[in-house]
């Protein structure tokens, strides 16, 4: 995707994975990217470190507030919509908070992107979004049915609306790996949920190159699942104790691995795709097309007959060959980049 010149809106953006898009697509010259954010601690230290661009608008507000994301979308070609509630224990203990922002939030999105008549609109779900087992799980999934159902009533609007689904995302926010890095340093050893769990991952800039991808490949209405590599968490448990303690000088035989069980709502496997919607899937390389089947199934089928149709069942990280450990490593070491 060509964004030269284009008009960018990028919800959440400053986030690990909003960040990352934002310093990819400033690279291609767009006529503007707008930052918005309510976290203005974040802002204050992307404007020192940017320096003093033309082309860069960053703005306070909340996805929660409809006004301010109709003022931040006017004029606006494409909108990335990144904000959301996300650490699942925080979205069990309140989960009127975490519909607010994943669900209302993106419904503020489609009726000012709709308003507007913006080219496109991607919202970034999550693989918890598969069978939830948990309130994050479920207002990701309610978010990519609203989504998807803003394509019927668009109206007179161009816009597409689509919906990107990715797994866990080293070196993003949250990520285990600087939460392991601290506890080795300050109590030399680390906590886990469970190490024979298993996970969908990838690297930041895995994440952010793919979803900027999407606006040019899409229709309207599908869920894009990025592919991702399987870990099992012992490895990565391991590689990080093995690069922390390289790195630190720290002998790794000192640094203990202590088991807590599996958190409030914490799934021990994840899912990218359900065997149904597996029926309606194309692979595309680098990502799955899921297309909606609640309408005009018969156009999807024609603008991907180029593409072969997934094989039919369910894309689980516990049923799918996990990489090596020294792939694992490569991935540690690339976190962030």
């Amino acid at each position: 995707m060509n964004y030269k010149n284009k008009k960018i809106l990028i919800i959440g953006g400053t986030g690990t994975i909003g960040r990352k898009i934002m310093e990819e697509i400033l690279i291609q010259e767009p006529a503007v990217i707008r930052v918005l954010s309510r976290d203005e601690h974040k802002q204050f230290m992307i404007e020192n470190e940017i320096g003093n661009k033309s082309n860069i608008r960053l703005l306070i507000g909340d996805v929660r507030d409809y006004d301010r994301v109709e003022r931040a979308c006017r004029d606006i070609d494409i909108v990335f919509n990144l904000a959301a509630m996300k650490h699942v224990p925080a979205c069990e203990y309140n989960p009127t908070e975490a519909m607010k922002t994943n669900i209302i939030g993106m419904d503020n999105v489609i009726k000012a992107a709709r308003n507007h008549n913006i080219e496109t609109v991607i919202f970034t779900s999550s693989d918890k979004a598969i069978n939830p087992t948990n309130v994050y799980g479920a207002t990701k999934l309610l978010a990519e049915r609203i989504t998807q159902a803003a394509n019927f009533s668009r109206g007179n609007a161009r816009t597409k609306f689509v919906v990107v689904r990715f797994g866990n995302v080293l070196g993003s926010r949250g990520s285990i790996i600087p939460l392991f890095e601290k506890q080795i340093l300050e109590q030399r050893k680390v906590t886990v949920t469970d190490q024979n769990m298993s996970r969908f991952m990838m690297t930041l800039t895995q994440a952010a190159a793919l979803t900027m991808q999407v606006p040019e490949n899409c229709l309207g209405g599908e869920i894009f699942i990025l592919k991702m590599p399987v870990i099992r968490l012992k490895d990565l448990v391991e590689i990080v104790i093995e690069e922390t303690c390289e790195k630190y000088d720290i002998d790794v035989y000192e640094v203990k691995i202590e088991t807590i069980g599996i958190r409030p709502g914490e799934k021990f496997y994840e899912e990218l795709m359900t065997e149904e919607e597996s029926k309606f899937a194309f692979d595309l390389g680098k990502m799955y097309a899921v297309c909606p089947v609640t309408y005009g199934i018969e156009k999807f089928m024609e603008f991907y007959k180029n593409y072969n149709p997934v094989d039919i069942g369910s894309y689980r990280s516990h049923n799918m060959e996990p990489i090596s450990k020294e792939e694992v490593r490569k991935l540690v070491r690339g976190a962030g980049r």
